[in-house]
């Protein structure tokens, strides 16, 4: 199966690089939110953030937070709208990083999807609860 990222990060696909290591590529957003935002990729093919190995993620958001302040002083932005996508509105299923310049009133609203309340407190516990116990139950 090809995948666009992957092409990306192999250089038989033409994107604007802003920066690449061994293990990662950052490249500007095709469509972006706003001018300067950028995808930070895992080389390696992987679909959601639980695929990259646990050894690998300290160094993959150490880029992100590089990035992160590259952009906004390059962008002379305000601030940064920082998001994964996994799998639910990835237009590539390959792990990506968005990081997205913003400025106070740049017309961005909170979330791009509506947002859903609790019924009520209990609800809410019940949530955080199956939550906490997945988390124990999968020893993360």
């Amino acid at each position: 199966m090809s995948c666009l990222f992957c092409e990306i990060a192999a250089g038989t696909q033409a994107a604007e690089i802003v920066y690449e290591d061994t293990q990662s590529v950052a490249f500007l957003d095709h469509r972006p939110l706003f001018p300067g935002h950028v995808l930070l990729i895992p080389r390696r093919h992987m679909v959601t953030l639980a695929d990259l190995p646990a050894a690998e993620v300290g160094a993959f958001f150490r880029i992100a937070q590089r990035l992160e302040t590259a952009i906004e002083r390059a962008m002379e932005a305000d601030g940064s709208f920082i998001a994964i996508n996994s799998i639910v509105s990835q237009s590539v299923l390959h792990l990506h990083v968005h990081i997205v310049p913003r400025r106070r009133k740049d017309g961005l609203k909170g979330f791009f999807w509506p947002r859903a309340r609790y019924r009520d407190d209990a609800h809410r516990q019940e949530t955080a609860e199956k939550i906490r116990a997945a988390l124990r139950d999968a020893a993360l």
